[in-house]
């Protein structure tokens, strides 16, 4: 056994690790409970415009008819295998394609909820490594460990620093990051877009974004083109 899996065994055994577990196994479960009944009951599932980036894209899907129920169901079964101990493993499987799916889109249409989704997406692929001596048998032919596990050096407390340590700094960077990712966002209103021109390098040509989504109804990238062009228009000096 090398270290780090002596680090993964001694992680599994610390109960502050184990409670950690159980927050992210909730936390994901009850995000997805209220999106997958809103689906299965095939209501809108947002108050998005509909010229939204992503608001055009929901009202899209709640069109799909039965599909868009499907997605509902399976993120309800998704969320109740996650609760129950004995099939989390399967929970989180399922899980994180959904939610990975879910960021990409989100980062694609520049939503103002990237930072959540991300979070979830970490969360997500924490639950995985977590449960990484059941899963390494999938591809490796090694057979399941019978003996129990002894840890020869136990970090304490300095493990756990480590890595809520880590975690907090992780989401700071991700926080601050995210929030100077892009130049211009759609907002998740009219208002909400236009709320950032005031403050920008360039309001005229925030403006020209804004009523390009909002007002005429063009796509995203389009709109960025505008955008883009609109930068690059100079005003004359007045002499």
């Amino acid at each position: 056994m090398n270290r780090m899996e002596e680090l993964y065994h001694e992680a599994k055994a610390d109960k502050w690790f184990q409670r950690f577990v159980v927050f992210c196994r909730i936390a994901l479960a009850a995000s997805f409970i209220p999106s997958g009944y809103v689906k299965m009951m095939g209501e809108r599932f947002t108050g998005l415009p509909p010229n939204n980036p992503l608001g055009h894209y929901f009202d899209a899907l709640h069109m799909t008819g039965y599909y868009y129920t499907f997605i509902g169901v399976a993120q309800i079964i998704t969320a109740i295998l996650l609760l129950i101990p004995r099939t989390s493993l399967l929970g989180a499987l399922m899980y994180f394609p959904i939610i990975l799916n879910i960021g990409v889109l989100t980062y694609a249409t520049r939503f103002e909820g990237t930072r959540i989704v991300t979070f979830m997406i970490l969360a997500s692929l924490f639950l995985l490594i977590w449960d990484y001596k059941r899963l390494k048998h999938l591809w490796l032919s090694e057979p399941p460990e019978t003996e129990p596990v002894v840890i020869k050096k136990s970090l304490g407390n300095r493990l756990r620093v480590i890595f809520f340590g880590s975690s907090f700094a992780l989401i700071a960077f991700i926080i601050i990051g995210t929030f100077y990712l892009y130049e211009i966002r759609p907002g998740n209103s009219e208002a909400e877009c236009r709320g950032q021109c005031a403050s920008g390098k360039n309001p005229a040509a925030c403006e020209t974004f804004c009523n390009c989504l909002y007002t005429q109804g063009q796509s995203l990238d389009s709109c960025l083109a505008t955008f883009n062009k609109a930068k690059d228009i100079r005003t004359p000096e007045v002499k």
